[in-house]
C-alpha cells in the first residue's frame, strides 16, 4: 500500500486552546456568555431552559451572569457546551433562513436522534454529549452529507 500524503496547506493549524488554563477561561468566558445569551434569545428558549442548557445554573448565578457577563469566570465545561451552541447556531443560519434557523430547535424533529422530541429537549436532556451530537448532525448536512 503507497503512502499516504497529505495535500499541503497555506493555512497554519490554529493552536489548541487549553480550558484548563483560568487565563484563557477568563479570555473567553465574557465573550462566550454575551453570544450565548444572544443565541437563547434569538432561539426563545426560557431561562429554566436555558439554565438547564448551561449544566443545570442557579437562578442567582444565572442572572448574574445574564446581568453582567464581564468579569465572570465559566469552568470549562461552560465553556464547550456554549462552542457546540454556537456551532449550532451558525450551521443553522447557513443551512435554512432566518425564520426556521431561529425556530428549528423548539420544533418536533422526525430525525432518529431526536425520537419525535425538539431538539432543544433534546439537548437539556443528553447534556455536552448531545449537543455534540446535534452539531455533528447539522455540520453534516452543511457537507452535503
Amino acid at each position: 500500500m503507497a503512502n499516504l500524503v497529505q495535500p499541503a496547506t497555506r493555512y497554519d493549524p490554529l493552536p489548541v486552546i487549553d480550558l484548563a488554563a483560568r487565563s484563557e477561561r477568563e479570555r473567553l468566558s465574557p465573550s462566550a456568555l454575551k453570544a450565548f445569551f444572544s443565541i437563547v434569545d434569538r432561539w426563545s428558549v426560557r431561562d429554566e431552559d436555558a439554565r438547564q442548557l448551561l449544566g443545570g445554573v442557579t437562578n442567582g448565578p444565572y442572572y448574574a451572569m445574564k446581568k453582567s457577563p464581564e468579569g465572570r469566570v465559566l469552568d470549562a465545561d461552560r465553556l464547550l457546551r456554549i462552542s457546540y451552541l454556537i456551532g449550532i447556531f451558525k450551521a443553522l443560519n447557513i443551512l435554512h433562513g432566518q425564520p426556521l434557523a431561529d425556530d428549528w430547535v423548539r420544533l418536533p424533529n422526525t430525525n432518529r436522534i431526536f425520537a419525535g422530541s425538539t431538539p432543544l429537549a433534546y439537548m437539556m436532556k443528553g447534556g455536552a454529549p448531545a449537543m455534540q451530537t446535534v452539531r455533528r448532525l447539522l455540520d453534516a448536512r452543511r457537507g452535503g452529507m
